[in-house]
């Protein structure tokens, strides 16, 4: 029985990482500014929040006619994934705030969304961000049987189709999430081949806990409230919309045309290039000149940059980003970056065609 291996990172003498975080922490130095969030970052937040608990309350509570309730449920999805994005990511990586307290406050947001923060840390933080786009290990290119998200990934004649179909499996990205990875991720103590860590007694309780707490405010209650079939409705469009929102914008960020999928040396394990190399070649950027997505994505578009520095908070993207840009000329590293959000689309929609072909 074959045993899995974590690959590694090759030592290198000059290291591009360092040099980058030379070059960015004297950014900081100059300003005498925190790299972590801003006041404005802080108010952002605390207007989704509300936003969420006050939609929330109306369409439950107060429900409006059919058609202003479909709309606000589209806007209770836009909430889940906004506050993903700008709360609970950066709070996740504890870039949100100085206060080591209010970036674990930030992070537990995830629970207001009813998924599990030690699965998350796991699979995000630790997994996909040290082996992006290594086929195997990060978890975020494991769709299963029904898409083809790398090279070396096994092709089904159905593949051929995924260009098409994505869309919709994309939508069912939250409700799956929910209701069915974080319970795998739990029972069988792994995520894909690699092992959790030990979780503890804590771990075990706020786990169950949030799971009740789902179940009770996003199914119990509006069922009893506003009935079943109101609920089937209302409940499946917003987790759809959440869902292909949370998955288009993770997804515009490695699985695009360009971006690399490295494989590691079958004897020693190790990867073809060193940590900073491997972010850049295998991550690209989006639409960083639309402030407004730049907004409502919580700085995701500035990918490259956040994977390099993912304890920086994504209010200080933009800048950095030009010091990152420089650095790749000089070490000649291609800067994937579309300039809009339609272009970053259709490179996903042509890397999953060109996926899908024999």
């Amino acid at each position: 029985m074959s045993t899995f291996t974590i690959p590694k990172f090759p030592a290198v003498k000059q290291s591009l990482h360092l040099e980058l975080k030379k070059r960015v922490q004297a950014y900081f130095d100059e300003r005498g500014i925190d790299a972590t969030g801003t006041p404005k970052l802080f108010t952002k937040a605390i207007i989704m929040v509300i936003a969420f608990v006050i939609v929330y309350t109306h369409l439950v509570f107060f429900t409006p006619a059919w058609y202003f309730a479909v709309t606000e449920c589209i806007i209770l999805g836009g909430l889940v994934a906004g506050i993903g994005f700008n709360v609970m990511h950066d709070g996740s990586h504890g870039s949100f705030s100085t206060n080591r307290w209010v970036n674990k406050i930030a992070a537990s947001s995830i629970s207001l969304l009813g998924a599990n923060h030690f699965m998350w840390n796991m699979k995000h933080n630790m997994i996909h961000h040290s082996f992006t786009n290594v086929d195997g290990v990060d978890d975020d290119i494991e769709v299963g049987i029904l898409m083809r998200m790398a090279p070396t990934q096994k092709r089904m004649k159905a593949h051929r189709f995924q260009h098409l179909y994505f869309w919709v499996l994309y939508m069912l990205l939250y409700v799956f999430w929910i209701f069915f990875t974080d319970y795998k991720k739990y029972f069988t103590q792994k995520i894909g081949n690699v092992p959790l860590k030990k979780m503890s007694l804590s771990d075990h309780i706020e786990f169950w806990a949030v799971k009740v707490y789902h179940a009770a405010v996003f199914i119990v209650i509006p069922v009893v409230v506003v009935g079943w079939i109101n609920w089937v409705i209302g409940f499946f469009t917003m987790s759809l919309f959440a869902g292909f929102v949370l998955s288009i914008v993770f997804q515009l960020a490695h699985t695009v045309e360009h971006t690399e999928f490295p494989v590691a040396d079958i004897e020693s394990h190790r990867l073809p290039d060193e940590f900073a190399a491997h972010q850049i070649k295998t991550t690209a950027n989006f639409a960083t000149k639309n402030k407004l997505i730049s907004w409502l994505v919580g700085g995701l578009n500035f990918q490259i940059e956040h994977h390099l520095f993912p304890k920086i908070s994504h209010v200080h993207y933009p800048a950095i980003s030009e010091i990152v840009k420089k650095v790749c000329q000089e070490y000649q590293l291609q800067y994937i970056e579309y300039p809009t959000m339609r272009r970053a689309v259709v490179a996903h929609v042509r890397f999953l065609r060109e996926m899908g072909r024999a």
